[in-house]
């Protein structure tokens, strides 16, 4: 059994239609797609980030326990697969964060 093997039950588990990943933005299938290759290749384990959107997915709920706020999964997603990135050494949260302001700062419609 890989760690892929693992699977994201419960609240953890990414928005499924027929059985099948359902994403409503072109990022959303990117960032699982990142996540999932990272761990098929090894570069991450599987069950560390798993951890890591635990603690990211809790933090939400503490946060907006009195609120009707819509779930955000794949931000909270991306926020996981963040924080492991960094907290592996495999970018630096500077840089990061540069990054993703120049990419929000793209005019609407060019998220390809």
């Amino acid at each position: 059994m890989t760690d892929l093997d693992i699977p994201l039950t419960g609240r953890f588990q990414p928005p499924l239609e027929n059985g099948e990943v359902v994403f409503e933005a072109p990022w959303q299938g990117r960032v699982f797609g990142i996540a999932v290759r990272l761990a098929e290749q090894g570069t991450v384990d599987w069950s560390d980030f798993q951890g890591s959107l635990i603690e990211v997915v809790g933090e939400w709920d503490r946060e907006h326990a009195n609120t009707s706020e819509e779930y955000p999964y794949f931000e909270l997603f991306a926020e996981a697969l963040s924080r492991l990135l960094v907290a592996k050494g495999f970018v630096g949260e500077l840089e990061l964060t540069d990054r993703d302001e120049a990419l929000a700062a793209r005019p609407h419609g060019h998220d390809h």
